[in-house]
């Protein structure tokens, strides 16, 4: 049984809640963040921690907790699931419970949750993964809050499409990110990344920092009309790490078959982790 922190304490996973009355459950005013282990290392701890207290910021959210406190807590709920060799960890900060139901207060609450790592499909990785468009923006995108209701809808219509991802797409044609992705355009040896209005991805930072030498790099506005111009597409993402995409809509995308700058990539990041991992520090 996996044991998460609750407000102060560890509780097994079938003994953790929070009171119905919290407006993270009765309002959707709660924030989050996600990320992984390699070799029970947690990948980019305190890049995470530091969203999440922007998210919060953001929001109007008071932190329950100094940032190095917030760290110290999510290693130390690790520690409590030894059994598990790799992990999920998802710190959460809810708005706690509010006298009239909808106002704020200070005394908000944080759960973090360590549970097995589960992985994508392999055949995303090998053949290729097809994802859409949905004309949608998320509100305050530089912040992770559980506000997940067009996400849920976009994704819904992904999956009924035979695709895993959606890809909003801005009241000026521009392509954003996906409801739990970055997005990424291969255009000759170019990479080509959305900037602005988007949630600030680590893997995406990551990424970026690990092809700096091998390809040149243009974070700017995509629009729709250049998907024809797209040599290859991939995603990234905590949890589904560097998928390459050979369907967007209705195009196909590198001939149908992973390209070979996206292999590249995704063999830069699987070397990337696993150094990580294995220098504990």
């Amino acid at each position: 049984m996996n044991v998460f922190y609750v407000d102060g304490e560890y509780l097994s996973e079938n003994q953790a809640a929070i009171s119905v009355k919290d407006i993270g459950i009765l309002r959707g005013y709660s924030v989050f963040d996600f990320l992984r282990t390699y070799c029970r290392r947690p990948f980019y701890l305190e890049d995470h921690v530091a969203r999440l207290a922007n998210s919060a910021k953001l929001l109007n959210l008071a932190l329950p907790c100094k940032q190095s406190e917030l760290i110290d807590i999510t290693i130390k709920t690790l520690d409590h699931n030894k059994d598990l060799d790799e992990a999920n960890i998802r710190l959460v900060i809810t708005g706690g419970i509010s006298a009239d139901s909808i106002t704020p207060t200070n005394k908000t609450k944080l759960l973090v949750m360590v549970t097995n790592v589960h992985n994508c499909p392999a055949e995303w990785y090998r053949d290729g993964a097809a994802i859409i468009t949905t004309n949608d923006e998320r509100y305050i995108p530089n912040a992770k809050s559980t506000n997940y209701i067009p996400g849920i809808l976009a994704l819904s219509r992904a999956r009924q499409q035979g695709a895993i991802e959606s890809i909003y797409v801005d009241r000026y044609g521009r392509l954003l990110e996906g409801t739990t992705t970055n997005f990424f355009a291969v255009m000759g040896n170019k990479v080509v990344t959305p900037g602005i209005s988007i949630l600030p991805g680590i893997t995406r930072k990551v990424v970026l920092k690990l092809i700096a030498k091998e390809f040149d790099i243009e974070i700017r506005d995509i629009h729709r009309d250049e998907m024809r111009l797209m040599d290859e597409v991939f995603l990234t993402a905590s949890n589904k790490e560097v998928v390459p995409v050979v369907r967007l809509d209705d195009l196909i995308v590198s001939n149908g078959k992973p390209g070979k700058h996206t292999r590249r990539i995704m063999q830069l990041f699987a070397d990337y982790t696993r150094d990580y991992g294995q220098s504990k520090g």
